[in-house]
């Protein structure tokens, strides 16, 4: 299981296990070849076989897909960012093959999540990732102090993203919406040569220019 926006950042046993993969369940078929294709394997790309797997699939579809699988064969699970199974597609695969005994290699590779946890600073013992927050208020104030409340009682980061281009509209919430000394970590981009990443008091941030509108990031409140 990989993501394909990371290259630069995958270990040596991403290429040898692609070398000898012909099988993938993919979010775009276009942009996996493309990804296979500049890790320069030996292999023939038109010979590889490409099955979509993404938001909108199915369980009942995996049936089918499977059955075209000859039974000894390795299947890929290749998400379009991020890494499969952890807010991306991945984990219907991956159910589906421990029902049926498959086994499953999760493989080593970056996901922003994790590396947002790890470079801001707050605590990786206990922390909680919610996913797309609540587009809209009341919602989405409830929701942040809700979580700020878990940061300040037990010390627990919370972790949270949104559609890129209402980042810039979710940063001014929570310069509204969290208390002035709460700790926030943006991490912006990350794995790109322009990657961004600052963790600031919420009364720092107000100083502060940015414009993170359409790249992807990950939001994090925690305790210093």
């Amino acid at each position: 299981m990989l993501a394909q926006d990371t290259q630069t950042y995958l270990p040596e046993i991403i290429t040898k296990i692609v070398s000898n993969t012909e099988y993938y369940l993919v979010e775009n078929e276009r942009t996996a070849r493309r990804f296979i294709a500049s890790l320069n394997t030996s292999q023939n790309i038109r010979d590889l076989h490409f099955y979509v797997l993404d938001k909108r699939s199915k369980p009942r579809q995996l049936n089918d897909i499977f059955a075209k699988i000859p039974d000894t064969a390795n299947i890929g699970v290749i998400s379009e960012a991020g890494c499969p199974g952890i807010a991306d597609p991945g984990a219907l695969a991956v159910s589906y093959a421990h029902q049926k005994d498959i086994e499953v290699i999760a493989l080593p590779g970056p996901s922003s999540i994790f590396l947002a946890l790890m470079s801001s600073g707050f605590s990786g013992q206990q922390f909680t990732f919610h996913g797309y927050i609540p587009l809209k208020n009341p919602q989405r104030s409830g929701f942040l102090q809700k979580i700020s409340e878990k940061v300040i009682k037990k010390g627990e980061t919370q972790i949270f993203m949104e559609t890129p281009y209402r980042n810039d509209q979710l940063f001014k919430d929570l310069l509204t919406g969290l208390h002035p000394d709460m700790q926030l970590c943006i991490a912006a981009n990350l794995t790109a040569p322009d990657q961004f990443v600052k963790t600031l008091s919420v009364k720092q941030w107000k100083k502060q220019k940015l414009d993170i509108n359409k790249k992807p990031a990950i939001f994090l409140i925690g305790a210093a």
